[in-house]
């Protein structure tokens, strides 16, 4: 049977780093897509998908 997401059953401090992580993946994101369309290497372009990644994660609350 799959588990589904309850917030409250991590401790304080992990509810706190995932809030704060939620909030700054975006501005992030946007930073590093911009930086990528300006200098493409392959470091940026994975770097770029692993943030994307992360924050369609967190948005969908995976995380």
């Amino acid at each position: 049977m799959k588990r589904r997401y309850n917030p409250y059953s991590y401790p304080p401090w992990l509810r706190q780093i995932r809030a704060v992580c939620a909030q700054i993946i975006i501005p992030l994101t946007i930073f590093q897509a911009i930086r990528t369309i300006f200098f493409p290497t392959t470091f940026d372009v994975v770097l770029l998908a692993i943030l994307v990644l992360l924050a369609f994660a967190l948005h969908l609350e995976w995380i």
